[in-house]
């Protein structure tokens, strides 16, 4: 997912259900203040790779709020935050 540039991480969830990972959520600052947001998420059977999905926002702020309210969402629905 990351790229050439002088990217770093902003912050890193792990979701998990049941003591097995659900999915990883990590925000990646860019150019312009720009963040990425990866979610890697294991909906497969043991042993299947990860897919990531990648949520691209112009400023920190907006992938905070959509980071928050998944974060919501996914407690809501059985899931314990790691950070």
């Amino acid at each position: 997912m990351r790229g050439k540039g002088a990217s770093r991480e902003l912050f890193s969830h792990e979701l998990r259900r049941d003591g097995k990972i659900v999915t990883q959520l990590r925000g990646v600052e860019g150019d312009n203040g720009s963040v990425t947001v990866e979610a890697e998420v294991y909906s497969g059977g043991p042993g299947s790779d990860p897919q990531i999905v990648p949520f691209s926002f112009d400023s920190r702020d907006h992938a905070a709020r959509f980071v928050d309210e998944a974060l919501d969402a996914l407690q809501y629905l059985g899931c314990v935050v790691t950070t």
